[in-house]
């Protein structure tokens, strides 16, 4: 299982229906298609605009540009008791509502699979190879499978 702690800073998130109930639902989807599905996480999820995103993407990466999602994975702490903390993910509103329109994808559906991709990364998975990028994608397919929204890359792959 696991526990989002979300803040909403800046954008029109109103705009996706149960925005909060999605985002623990999509984080819990992709939690539970890993081998970490039983043990008790917690992650934080700020929601907010393409200003923020643009100042932690060049803050923490070196890219002075918006982007979808930024992930943040806490290191392992050891002898910790509670649950483990994954670390912290970022959402950018205009970034996503961009994107959902150049690829006619529904919001809440693009926004679903953001948090699980997100999630995703703070278990240590990437797409930097070909093979990172494949198990990576089949997560996310099977996590968003049992949400009931379609395979995000499969126009992509015609």
């Amino acid at each position: 299982m696991i526990e989002l702690d979300i803040m909403i800073e800046e954008g029109d998130w109103e705009t996706i229906p149960d925005v909060e109930a999605l985002a623990q639902k999509a984080a819990s989807a992709a939690l539970a298609v890993t081998y970490e599905a039983e043990e008790e996480c917690e992650a934080s999820l700020m929601l907010t605009d393409d200003a923020q995103i643009q100042e932690l993407n060049r803050n923490w990466r070196g890219k002075d540009k918006p982007t979808n999602v930024l992930s943040f994975p806490a290191p392992e702490q050891p002898g910790l008791n509670g649950p483990r903390h994954l670390g912290d993910i970022a959402l950018a509103y205009e970034t996503l509502v961009r994107e959902s329109e150049e690829e006619s994808k529904e919001l809440a559906h693009h926004f679903a699979h953001l948090i699980v991709h997100g999630v995703l990364h703070l278990l240590g998975y990437d797409h930097e190879t070909e093979a990172e990028a494949e198990i990576m994608e089949g997560l996310e397919v099977k996590a968003l499978a049992t949400l009931g929204i379609a395979d995000p890359y499969r126009d992509m792959a015609a």
